[in-house]
């Protein structure tokens, strides 16, 4: 049968050429055509009028093996495109070494969007704000500390034009016009509400673009709706987009479009479905009937719409950026954005909402939509502790210290993400309490465990905007220890250049110390080669308090299925399963106060190793440390019985919704 089947075509082709039947033939990629109709204000796409309904979706907040998933709901949800930011810190961690394999692997994740007949849009920055850290700009470009960022600065320029040399030929294939599936690409982000407003710096940008992607790729900007916005954002050769949420006027908002581009088609880049959670704020939520009411709304002039975000994930391990507004606002490990998808990817109420609307404008894909993923509740995981974290510092700093007369930056001693510790010795006897201080916001962005000869001092963490002083004792030669954490670079405000680590020299009753070591802390290295699993614990010593390693194991019942880890009686600190690092867990500030685990970082048929770093303090239950995936655990420790079955629920990482915010600001 192999054989006739193969037979058959050729045989029809050539009776089909005997009777000189003119053929169908496919039309060629150069015919195929995105384009912008300024006459009839509307996008062209093979000639035709088009608009895009739109939902942005970041691979690098989803798990390849969840990307299929993902889209498909977006797809079956009505969507004709998704929208997608490239993090160019996430492909370059160091100055000409890049990573594009597995979840990194841009170009598998727009092929499968190709695949599942859904259209993108291309946001490849080189900034991209997205609360991703430092905007998605590698923190290796601060090894320069006088660096302008976003600007014409030579310097910048110079990475910046080495980065899209190596990016733009990988999406060059895939543009629509080449018989790709992106019709459209953003040239930087939302410019007009960074201070610089350097025209030479889009100027050259777009330069760039055209010259790597060709003269017939629509290239385009995004801004808010502000006229200062507009002015320093826009350039003439980039079309420009406006974003605005639920709340705004939409006959206003689209004046202001019209204001810098009288004619072309009417577009919304970022449609706020929801917003995201800042650590020790309540979670944000937006209403379901006002994203509906809104989305129609524009759907009824004609406009295109992409909704920001339609599925928003988890930023894991480090990436998650912080905002400055008065005050450093560091971003929750969550992404979920109150969005139609939800973190896990289930279908919520506002996603069948959206659907809804859709439907009233252009039919939805037959079929039903894809069911919520299942999730395990594998129980109460009992913990215990493997080492105080200063005396792990041979492990997690192999190369030994740095030695330096005063403290350096994280960017000074080239530290990507994570903690560094600083150490010094006491000059004199101090046998009174003396003041320990440090120059305001010199602290960035959270110290711990001050300690002297291993006792803990004061009050054991500093804030980057709060206390900078403790008292301290402790005799001539004493080590004096201080651990410092990044928990995120600024990701969008008037200045993205924000430097981690002691920037200023700690005084010991106002003389400044001296003769550092610095220990650059490679945690996640040490975790995923094994340790601590692999190593006997350590005694800890008498009196020492502060940053200490948990472990312990679990095994699945013959599945890997999505859970969310629970964390009774800690209080902050990092997670790793399998050495895959989950992210930053802080129930005492909240308003999250679980991690959600993919399923597929879980292993089957061996042990799954659980690492827990605890910055602050544990209040262990009578049976000892714990963590609860996806059950409860009582004030013990001891597991919570669930009411249904665990693979029909769908737990939320965040507490009940508190009031709506304010949509100040922008993504």
């Amino acid at each position: 049968m192999a054989s006739g089947s193969a037979v058959a075509p050729l045989f029809l082709l050539w009776l089909l050429l005997l009777h000189n039947v003119p053929l169908a033939l496919p039309a060629s990629p150069l015919a195929r055509s995105f384009e912008l109709d300024y006459e009839e204000d509307c996008f062209r796409k093979d000639g035709a009028p088009f608009r895009y309904i739109s939902g942005s979706i970041h691979y690098a907040r989803v798990p390849r093996p969840a990307w299929r998933d993902r889209l498909l709901k977006m797809y079956m949800s009505g969507l004709s495109a998704v929208q997608v930011y490239v993090p160019w810190n996430y492909h370059e961690p160091r100055p000409g070494v890049y990573d594009f394999v597995g979840n990194r692997d841009v170009e598998a994740f727009l092929d499968l969007t190709a695949e599942l007949g859904l259209l993108v849009i291309l946001r490849p920055g080189p900034y991209i704000c997205a609360e991703w850290e430092m905007g998605g700009l590698p923190s290796w470009l601060l090894w320069k500390p006088d660096i302008v960022l976003r600007s014409s600065d030579p310097a910048y320029l110079a990475a910046v034009d080495s980065w899209l040399h190596v990016l733009l030929p990988k999406i060059k294939p895939r543009l629509y016009q080449h018989g790709g599936n992106i019709i459209s690409v953003q040239v930087e982000n939302e410019y007009g509400s960074y201070y610089a407003c350097d025209y030479g710096y889009l100027r050259h940008l777009l330069g760039s673009f055209r010259a790597l992607l060709g003269s017939e790729v629509l290239l385009f900007t995004t801004d808010g709706t502000q006229p200062e916005e507009l002015h320093c954002g826009t350039l003439q050769g980039l079309y420009a987009t406006i974003d605005f949420g639920p709340g705004s006027n939409v006959t206003e908002a689209f004046g202001a479009q019209r204001w810098v581009e009288p004619k072309g088609p009417l577009v919304n880049s970022e449609y706020y479905t929801g917003w995201l959670d800042y650590w020790g704020e309540a979670h944000a939520s937006t209403s379901s009937v006002r994203v509906a009411r809104g989305l129609e709304n524009m759907l009824q002039m004609g406009a295109s719409v992409n909704m920001y975000m339609f599925h928003g994930g988890t930023n894991f391990a480090y990436w998650s950026g912080a905002d400055f507004k008065d005050q450093y606002k560091p971003v929750t490990t969550s992404y979920d954005y109150d969005a139609p998808l939800s973190e896990a990817g289930d279908p919520t109420e506002k996603l069948f909402a959206i659907r809804t609307v859709i439907s009233k404008f252009q039919p939805l894909p037959a079929g039903p939509m894809p069911s919520p993923t299942p999730k395990y509740a594998y129980g109460r995981v009992a913990l215990q502790k493997h080492a105080d974290l200063l005396d792990a510092l041979g492990v997690l700093c192999p190369s030994g210290p740095i030695q330096s007369q005063f403290p350096l930056t994280f960017e000074a001693i080239k530290q990507a993400h994570g903690f560094v510790v600083y150490r010094t010795q006491l000059p004199r006897d101090v046998p009174d309490p003396a003041t320990l201080g440090a120059p305001p916001h010199s602290i960035c962005d959270r110290g711990y465990d001050v300690t002297v000869a291993g006792c803990q001092q004061g009050l054991g963490w500093w804030d980057r905007d709060g206390q900078t002083t403790l008292r301290v004792m402790g005799r001539a030669g004493d080590t004096l220890d201080v651990l410092l954490e990044n928990m995120g670079r600024i990701s969008f405000g008037a200045n993205i250049s924000d430097f981690k680590g002691l920037l200023g020299n700690l005084s010991l009753d106002s003389s400044p110390l001296s003769n550092w070591l610095i220990y650059p802390l490679d945690i996640d290295t040490a975790v995923q080669q094994g340790w601590p699993h692999a190593a006997l614990p350590k005694p800890s010593r008498r009196g020492r308090a502060g940053p200490a390693f948990y472990t312990g194991t679990f095994e699945t019942p013959g599945i890997a299925w999505d859970t969310f880890v629970k964390f009774p009686g800690w209080s902050k600190g990092q997670l790793w399963i399998n050495g895959f690092n989950l992210g930053r867990y802080w129930p005492r500030r909240g308003p999250q106060q679980t991690l959600f685990v993919p399923g597929s970082v879980l292993h089957i048929g061996r042990p799954n190793n659980v690492t827990v770093l605890e910055l602050e303090a544990l209040r262990a239950g009578s049976l000892g440390p714990a963590v609860c995936l996806q059950a409860g655990c009582g004030a013990e420790g001891e597991v919570e019985v669930m009411e249904r079955d665990p693979a029909q629920q769908g737990l939320s990482t965040m507490p009940a919704a508190a009031a709506g915010k304010s949509r100040g600001g922008s993504e």
